[in-house]
């Protein structure tokens, strides 16, 4: 598909250069100039593409089109559909013009409006602005033309899943489009650590367990448990897993934390692990709460205490913090017990965390009548 930069007036991205004034009509020009006349969308019918394309003339359009009568709206349609279409959903400020007609227009005049993209999907939802449209299409169409995007998409859905703009696109579909019309959900088995350890990817792949039904997303979670160590400390996969504690089911939420259980030292002051230990310290049942933080408590076989380790790591004293704010009351006592000694050697440390961490247990430690 052809872009259409190059057939826009270039009053729409270099307002103030010497072309963009020498092709702007005298309409316009007055519009721009005289902000005391009461403008109305009449007033500019001949001219809609050429506003539409303009900062202050598409922000008057999109206003306008809220409260128009079906007369004049139909009018703006006529005149940017079909011709104009594609040019205005890739243009900065024409991609605001064709929303509006999206969300107020006809129900056939939505559909005439997306006729005009269809055999374009590929190309708009990887463009920066066109991606914006395609994304308000899917919200005002009917599903079989939902299902239309959905198919010129297909072949290509892992490239759009990592692309800035194509990804918010895959994430529309799956929250609005029927299950029965995303075959493309198939593509991402046999993938799911590629994609989770991916920076749009995992957003991807946590509307999936949002939105799909068990049996689409069972297959995609099973593969998730079997790199779930090795998620828990990727920059992009700890927030998956993030996620499957926060709002997975409970059986899938139980996994995760029995990977955890005997690596809660070493995976609190990993910079990404430490993130899903508190997530974990938060979302846990009281019994794998209670396991969790024996596990701070409890010196290591090596005499080695977790709490001293985590107290001074800039990773793990949040973690610890956590805990100290979720555990059972009988094990708060014994890690109050064995944190105050430390506070005294802890404030020969000047980094930032530590004294963060001093200031937050010390909240912890005073009795609650004096705070």
């Amino acid at each position: 598909m052809p872009f259409y930069h190059q057939n826009i007036r270039p009053s729409r991205r270099h307002d103030n250069s010497e072309a963009a004034l020498a092709l702007r009509s005298p309409l316009l020009d007055e519009f721009r100039a005289n902000k005391s006349r009461k403008w109305e969308l009449r007033d500019i019918f001949g001219y809609v593409v050429e506003f539409s394309g303009d900062q202050h003339g598409s922000r008057f359009i999109q206003q306008k089109l809220e409260s128009a009568t079906s007369e004049e709206k139909q009018v703006v349609f006529d005149e940017i559909v079909p011709d104009n279409a594609l040019q205005l959903i890739q243009d900065v400020f024409g991609n605001y013009v064709i929303q509006k007609l999206f969300e107020h227009g006809t129900q056939v005049q939505k559909t005439v409006l997306a006729n005009t993209m269809e055999g374009h999907i590929l190309p708009l939802s990887l463009q920066m602005y066109g991606c914006r449209v395609v994304q308000k299409a899917v919200e005002f169409i009917l599903p079989e033309q939902q299902g239309t995007f959905v198919k010129e998409l297909d072949p290509h859905v892992l490239k759009c899943v990592k692309d800035a703009n194509g990804n918010h696109v895959i994430q529309k579909l799956i929250e609005r489009v029927s299950t029965d019309r995303l075959g493309f959900v198939q593509s991402f088995r046999g993938n799911v650590y590629d994609l989770s350890t991916h920076p749009y990817g995992c957003r991807v792949l946590q509307r999936c367990f949002e939105h799909l039904p068990e049996e689409h997303t069972r297959p995609l979670m099973d593969e998730l448990h079997k790199y779930m160590i090795n998620l828990m400390q990727d920059q992009f996969g700890n927030y998956v897993v993030q996620f499957v504690l926060e709002q997975g089911k409970p059986h899938d939420r139980c996994q995760v934390i029995a990977k955890l259980r005997g690596q809660m030292l070493n995976m609190a002051r990993h910079k990404f692990a430490s993130n899903v230990c508190e997530k974990a310290l938060v979302t846990a049942t009281t019994e794998e709460r209670r396991a969790l933080v024996d596990e701070v408590i409890l010196p290591k076989s090596d005499g080695v205490s977790p709490i001293v380790s985590m107290m001074k790591d800039q990773f793990a004293n949040y973690v610890l913090q956590r805990a100290l704010t979720v555990a059972d009351q009988d094990q708060k006592d014994m890690l109050v017990s064995k944190i105050r000694p430390q506070l005294v050697s802890m404030r020969r440390y000047s980094s930032a965390y530590s004294k963060h961490l001093i200031s937050s247990m010390l909240y912890v430690l005073t009795p609650r009548d004096y705070r």
